[in-house]
Parts: C-alpha cells; structure tokens; sequence
C-alpha cells in the first residue's frame, strides 16, 4: 500500500504551520528528498500491527436501558467469562469505560468517541480473566475522565446507589456505582485526580489508587502519562486487596512502571494495627470547604484506630498544599498535549500504542463544542500555558513535584501512615439540566482537594467508609509510603472488622 503525498501546495502550507516559507521551487525540491522516507511510510502501512491475542470469548455487548440501568452506571453490558479456576474465580466485575475490552464498545463517557471498538484487551482486563473473573461489562464514566462528579458523562449522569439524583462521585462514576449497588463484586477505576477514591468515599466503597506505575495502565486510554493510575474499587477490603494481588505488577509495555514492587497484599490483613504509627494530616482537614461534620466522623475513626492499638499523633505537611496546586499545569498543559493534541496516546514513549484509538479520537477537532465544559476548561487553561509560556509551568512542576513527594516522604519516615478525610464533604445533590457554567464546572472539582496531591506525588492512597452523614457515606483516605498498599491494607482491615461503618 501507499501513503498519501502531498503536492507542492500541500507542503508550503505545511511549512507555513511551522513558521517556514518556501517558495514553489524549494517546495519541489524537498518533495523529492522527502520520497525515501515516504518509502519508509509504505513499507510501516503494509505491515500487520503488533497487537496482543484476544484469548476469552465475550458478548458485543449494548447499553441497558430504563429498571435494567436505574443509576445510569452501566455504559455497556458484555459478558466474558475467565479461566475456570484461580484466585477470582466467582467474582464479578465491571470496567471503567476507558479501559479496553476487545470488541465491546468504549466511549471513555464522551459522545465525541462513540463508535470506537477495541481490537485488544488492556493487560489489567487478561490479568482479572486469568484469574477467574467474569466481566460484565463497562462502567460509565465521567466526559474524558475530567470529573469529580457524576454529572458530566454522555448521555447521563450517574446517581449515587445511596441516594437517587445525588452524586455518585467521579470519574469512575459507574464503577463505584456499580459494586456499591450490588450489581457487580469489583470494579476497575482510574484515578488522575481522585477518581477512585471521590467515588468511593461518596458511594461507601472501598477505593485503592495503588503506587504510580505498580498496575500497568496498558490498554487504557490515558490522560496525563505522569499521573495516570488504574487500580480496584470493591465492597470489602479483602476483594480489594485481592484484585490487587491480581492485577499488580510490570507488563513491560507500559513506560509509568518503574520496577514496581509487588506483594502479598492479602497476607496482610490480618495483622491489626499494634504496632503502626498513624499521622493525622493538620492540612488535609483544613480545605476551605471542609464539612465540620464530615471532619468529626473521620476524627472519630482515627480514634478507632487508636483504640485498636496504633499509636496516633499529629504531623504537617506543607507540601499537600503544593501538591494540589503542581496538578494544574501538569494536569491541564499535560492532558491538552497528551490526550487531546497527541490524539489520546501521544508521543515520546515506549510502550503499546492503540492505533485506532488515535485515529478515532482525533476526529474530536471536528465536534470540539461536544467537549464538555470542565474538559474545555482545563483544555482552556493548558493550552494558555503552552502558548503563552512554552509549557514552562509544566517543565517546572515537575520539577518541584520531586519535592513535593519528598515532604510527604519525610513525614512517612515517621509514620506508617498518613491518614485525612477522603473529600471534605458528602455526595451533593446533582446539578440541574440547566445549570449556570460556573455551577457545572464547580461542581466537578470541588471534592479534589485532599485527592489529587497523591496523583502527583504518586503515593498509594485508598479511601475506606467510616461512617455516615445524613445517611451518606463518609470516606477516611489512608496514605503510605511507595509500594506500601500492604500497610494500608493492614490498617483498613482492621478498621473495617471493628466498625459498621453504615450505623456509625
């Protein structure tokens, strides 16, 4: 096969986009040099693509309608059944929407990639069928993953199982959803900013973000390389712990992991937290928008927790406040290039590429106002900073982020863990069809304070149910050092056989 070339015209407008001016005779010339790579192009185009083997038969697959998806957290049902035996055998689970399932559609919440069918499984979805698992399908999710609430996905939002027409926290709207209603026993999320832990702590699930690179994010369709993080919501510690025994581990295509330290994670839940020392972070309970309420019932469960014998004190961390505001240029700029400008895989790593993912998704440029607004907002801001600035906020960022990390490092040499409320409040109601834009925008991010620092410092963090408000979920986020999810597993573990989080 042969790939396209392109006329003189064709390349004086190509040079003109990168500041260049040929003349017709200049262009004609550097068409001619330029013939052998295109050579190059023919020889890539005729070449099959490097894919890995689909192994387990499924159903296509369709999105339930009316009493069959009542929380609108289904966004497509498809049944596959894993290996006979294994550590998951009998369980069920679904996927957040972003993550591929070969041959079921995937839509990543967006109206703008309708239509995109997966042609591979992403290494955690062969991970769980290996296991024994049977999935039943996706998961919605919120607009391109850009979400704290559940407002935001195609076609509908997503309502809390706890509580009709309020929040079922985001982006893995869906999957929290889903395994808090009792439709599924696990699920898949992803976390860039919060977005498992929000909707766990808002549905009373239990919500893992395990260490940056510890679960490889192969097949799932990114949004800021640095920050991109998939990991298990479940209704018990045990099934998370498990699911994360599961999936955990280096596949060798996904460049976020670096030599990551896989354990029994299991084997640590029944050790009781004698001799674990526990910080309680002075920032993360001092978010302007903190509800006194919630603060009181996570103050409550800290005590819990030293009742049960760990040894409890007080411990600042200046940088949680940085943490925070790092996710702006390197969330905004990062995503713009990387998942909007680099088609949703971008470029400058090593690694499995989904070809038809980046053909389908670039068609957005052409339905660009279906972008919802908290998309368009961050989009807003990153392509400011890459215009305006260079992309030096992001350069820099990163660069301060390796300090960020280090403070909570130095409070983690101290403590085994570190312990906050998930989010400062309890699901809301959902915004109204009609809502003013600031409504809408405001609504998506306003639960992210204590949750998104961990995305850029990339330490594990899991949100656990301590109690209710209102009759809504209260969730207690758990901090610990890098590729300690086993001390946090400890800690859940014990908390969770000690209290009835639903009467508490």
């Amino acid at each position: 096969m042969s790939i396209a070339r392109p006329t003189s015209e064709q390349l004086r407008e190509l040079a003109n986009s990168l500041h260049m001016q040929l003349t017709e005779q200049q262009a004609n010339d550097y068409l001619a040099l330029m013939q052998p790579s295109f050579d190059a192009y023919d020889l890539i185009d005729g070449l099959p693509d490097e894919i890995p083997a689909v192994q387990y038969p499924r159903t296509n697959g369709s999105r339930p309608s009316g009493e069959a998806n009542p929380h609108n957290a289904w966004a497509c049902k498809s049944t596959v059944h894993g290996a006979k035996a294994g550590k998951l055998a009998g369980r069920t689970v679904a996927l957040k929407d972003n993550v591929a399932l070969a041959g079921v559609s995937m839509a990543n919440g967006a109206s703008t990639l309708e239509g995109f069918v997966p042609s591979y499984d992403a290494t955690v979805v062969t991970r769980l069928l290996d296991a024994g698992a049977s999935i039943l399908g996706k998961a919605t999710c919120e607009h391109f993953c850009l979400s704290g609430g559940s407002h935001t996905s195609d076609p509908a939002p997503v309502h809390n199982p706890r509580r009709h027409g309020y929040s079922a926290g985001g982006s893995s709207s869906g999957s929290a959803a889903l395994v808090a209603a009792g439709e599924v026993d696990m699920a898949i999320g992803g976390d860039q900013g919060g977005s498992i832990r929000i909707p766990s702590a808002f549905c009373g699930t239990y919500g893992m973000k395990p260490t940056h690179g510890l679960v490889p994010y192969t097949g799932i369709m990114p949004i800021e390389a640095t920050i991109d993080h998939t990991g298990p919501i479940t209704a018990n510690v045990r099934d998370n712990a498990l699911m994360l025994e599961v999936i955990a581990g280096a596949d060798g295509l996904d460049p976020r992991q670096y030599a990551p330290q896989v354990q029994p994670y299991t084997g640590a839940l029944e050790r009781g937290v004698r001799a674990l020392k526990i910080g309680v972070l002075t920032e993360g309970f001092a978010l302007a928008n903190q509800d006194r309420r919630v603060a009181d019932k996570v103050q409550e469960a800290i005590a819990q927790l030293e009742k049960l014998g760990a040894s409890v004190a007080t411990v600042s961390v200046p940088e949680h406040t940085l943490a925070g505001a790092l996710w702006t240029p390197i969330g905004c700029e990062g995503l713009t290039m990387q998942m909007m400008h680099g088609n949703g895989m971008g470029f400058n790593w090593k690694g499995q590429y989904d070809v038809a993912l980046l053909e389908h998704h670039a068609a957005w440029r052409n339905r660009a106002d279906e972008l919802s607004a908290t998309l368009k907002v961050c989009m807003f801001v990153g392509q400011y900073g890459l215009t305006r600035y260079d992309g030096r906020y992001y350069a820099k960022a990163q660069n301060i982020a390796r300090r960020a990390r280090a403070g909570y490092d130095k409070a983690l040499a101290d403590f085994d863990l570190l312990v906050m409320p998930t989010v400062p409040i309890v699901a809301q109601a959902l915004p109204a069809a009609d809502c003013s834009l600031a409504d809408y925008v405001t609504r998506a991010f306003e639960m992210i304070g204590n949750t998104a620092p961990l995305d850029i410092t990339g330490h594990p963090a899991m949100s656990i149910p301590c109690g209710t408000v209102d009759g809504l979920p209260v969730g207690l986020m758990l901090v610990g050092r890098h590729y300690a999810e086993a001390t946090i597993y400890q800690a859940a573990a014990a908390f969770e056989a000690a209290v009835d989080w639903q009467k508490n």
